[in-house]
């Protein structure tokens, strides 16, 4: 691990801490009014102040760190486990099996991403069942073109063709086979998809679709302190820096897969 990838793990690290035990440590509710604490600056009793309507900005940050972390994990698992298995049945079986996923995968990409969460998004909009299909939709694509590419001609060699003539099991052969061709790519997959995911749910909390006040998200937060930017910038500020160091901390942690890729 080179130290960009453990400088990069380092940030992701901290800010899963800051996402999932500032909640022990700081027993305010983020959806707690206090009026009186209104655009209150930093102190030593409120280590990030009090928004707009008086909520603690450190348990807001906190809760929406966790929302949005939990709801790209979400898509990430689910539109890996979608491309996985797709790519997977079209490199081993090709045919009708492989144009029906690389039609599927077309229909996907027909239109811009955001566009078709917000067309999903439209059917409910206060849920995020939809923003969680939408999303998925659109990162299990990637994950599909990646693994069929890669394992097309694995699954031609010889290797793969004598074991499967001698009738070992589908799972042994891509154990034994498939697995150690594919999993180099992944961990830069799933970043990159966690990086997309992220951005997603944070541009779509900016134009409240999906997550709704007075949920905290980071896109979200922004949208309602916007107004306050000139009178209480440091507000603002807040989940823009949370945003990028956790989008820099991911890029740091491909690094070396980045290069490897393009070299």
């Amino acid at each position: 691990m080179t130290y960009r990838q453990k400088t990069g793990l380092v940030i992701i690290l901290t800010l899963l801490a800051f996402a999932w035990l500032m909640p022990l440590l700081n027993q305010n509710d983020p959806l707690q009014l206090d009026l009186l604490q209104m655009l209150t600056p930093p102190s030593g009793n409120a280590w990030l102040g009090y928004d707009h309507l008086g909520r603690s900005m450190l348990a807001r940050l906190s809760a929406a760190l966790r929302l949005s972390l939990g709801l790209a994990a979400l898509c990430v698992i689910t539109a890996m486990l979608m491309g996985l298995l797709a790519g997977i049945a079209s490199a081993w079986y090709g045919g009708w099996v492989d144009r029906l996923f690389g039609m599927l995968a077309d229909m996907c990409l027909a239109l811009p991403g955001l566009l078709l969460v917000l067309l999903l998004a439209a059917i409910a909009p206060d849920a995020p069942l939809m923003l969680w299909l939408g999303l998925s939709l659109v990162l299990w694509v990637e994950f599909f073109r990646v693994t069929r590419a890669t394992l097309r001609p694995v699954v031609m060699s010889p290797a793969v063709q004598s074991s499967s003539l001698l009738g070992f099991s589908i799972v042994y052969l891509f154990r034994r086979h498939l697995w150690p061709a594919l999993s180099p790519l992944l961990l830069t997959l799933t970043v990159y998809a966690f990086s997309n995911a992220i951005m997603a749910v944070s541009a779509l909390g900016f134009i409240s679709v999906g997550v709704r006040p007075p949920t905290p998200e980071l896109g979200l937060m922004m949208t309602e302190l916007f107004p306050y930017a000139w009178e209480a910038p440091w507000l603002l500020l807040q989940p823009v820096v949370v945003l990028f160091i956790l989008l820099v901390g991911l890029n740091l942690l491909v690094n070396k897969e980045r290069k490897w890729q393009a070299s």
